[in-house]
């Protein structure tokens, strides 16, 4: 990627580039979102050719939001939810000529598009502004990953064994990347200095929910609970008896609508991850019946919310095992996004009610599909290759299913050296290997 005379001194391509790239030659505008910290603002700098802070121009944006959209085209503007009206000024001017290209880049860390504001934008921009969606750095992105096997090249029919160095059996360091997470500004630190990052975006977090309105005591319990219970379709009843403490009458404190209004403020600002289930036909019901799976944007806010450290994760390997999970969830975010004909959702589950669950099915728009099981160690792979013949068996082998054979499945393992097939179409992946 030709990076811009705005790109900042030592910046580290993303896998998103390319994705904002293909955009800016579609869309009038693209919107580059994702949580705080994860690294909007220096890859749309590489992408632009000028920039206005809003947070630095906040009065005069608000005043005339037009004079945000003057500069160099592409012309960045970040933080542009600090005054929502700008994306109004945005699509307007698209309108204004036909066939505008690649005319302005919004950042933004919370989206006020169906908020109850009166300053909320009064059309999403649909047509006009294409969204990019940006997480936390995968381990390919911050050099952690040899990048041996391609996502990408699996759904082709590419793949080759391979093997790691020795440290890739090493749970510490595994857990040290964990706790590290992937904040652009801890790569190279210390895990333990790295997980004040993480304890700050916390406590900026709670100030952001007092000033909407909702109690920061309340959304810490909820971020616990759901740190608690990461991968798992915890029921509203789970989660409100942990934010309350109780088990009966928890609804007379803490209400259902109080609870959906704090979801979605964790949604907003893009800090909740929730994955839909899957079912093969694309048209069934039961894909909007089953529960989402809740995960943090990043694991290190999790451990970080637990008030554990990589000594506690190593003493407690069910925890670890969650929060590897949640590590996992991430990255094949990032590499399922960047497939070129990927669904609207990247990412889902199955889970069928003989009790048969499968951790990632990534769907594409022609109708192939791929199955991931996620294990922490190799102790677990055949456990994991089991449960995956039991899903392709009861998927394709019946004969009123209808369901096409997937093209791969896999598990990706934590602590495991060997890139391999297993089984015909089944392979064992190291998450320190992979890559889009």
């Amino acid at each position: 990627m030709p990076l811009t005379g705005l790109a900042p001194e030592g910046y580290m391509p993303r896998i998103a580039d390319s994705q904002i790239e293909k955009y800016l030659s579609v869309f009038g505008a693209v919107e580059v979102a994702g949580t705080k910290w994860c690294g909007k603002t220096w890859t749309s700098l590489a992408h632009g050719e000028s920039i206005s802070y809003i947070d630095d121009d906040f009065d005069i944006a608000k005043a005339d939001p037009s004079l945000m959209t003057l500069g160099s085209q592409p012309h960045v503007i970040d933080e542009w939810q600090l005054v929502p009206s700008i994306r109004d000024v945005v699509r307007r001017r698209i309108d204004q000529k036909r066939g505008v290209r690649g005319g302005w880049i919004l950042t933004g860390s919370s989206s006020p598009i169906n908020q109850k504001r009166e300053d909320a934008p009064k059309h999403s921009g649909a047509g006009r502004i294409g969204r990019v969606r940006m997480y936390p750095m995968s381990l390919a992105e911050s050099g952690d990953s040899a990048c041996t096997v391609s996502l990408g090249g699996i759904f082709e029919g590419h793949f080759a064994p391979g093997m790691l160095g020795d440290d890739s059996k090493n749970a510490t360091a595994l857990a040290e990347l964990a706790c590290r997470g992937g904040w652009p500004e801890a790569v190279g630190m210390d895990c333990t200095s790295a997980q004040l990052i993480a304890k700050e975006y916390l406590k900026a977090l709670l100030e952001e929910a007092e000033k909407r309105g909702l109690r920061g005591d309340t959304v810490s319990r909820l971020l616990l609970s759901i740190s608690r219970t990461l991968g798992q379709a915890a029921t509203q009843k789970t989660l409100i008896e942990d934010v309350t403490g109780e088990r009966q009458n928890a609804l007379s404190s803490y209400q259902k609508t109080t609870l959906g209004e704090q979801l979605a403020f964790l949604k907003s600002i893009y800090l909740l991850e929730e994955i839909p289930g899957w079912v093969p036909p694309s048209r069934s019901p039961k894909r909007l019946s089953i529960k989402p799976k809740r995960y943090l944007a990043d694991p290190s806010l999790a451990i970080a919310q637990l008030g554990m450290g990589v000594g506690a994760l190593l003493k407690d390997w069910q925890t670890f095992g969650l929060v590897f999970e949640n590590l996992c969830i991430r990255d094949i975010l990032v590499y399922a996004s960047a497939l070129p004909n990927v669904g609207v959702e990247p990412v889902r589950y199955y889970r069928d009610d003989s009790g048969l669950e499968t951790d990632v099915i990534i769907e594409l728009a022609d109708g192939r599909w791929a199955a991931i099981e996620i294990k922490v160690s190799e102790d677990k792979v055949a456990e994991g290759v089991e449960n995956l013949r039991r899903l392709r068996k009861k998927l394709c082998e019946n004969p009123r299913a209808k369901t096409n054979p997937p093209e791969f499945m896999a598990v990706v393992v934590g602590l495991s050296a060997y890139a391999r097939e297993v089984d015909e179409g089944i392979y064992v992946i190291p998450i320190r290997s992979l890559c889009p």
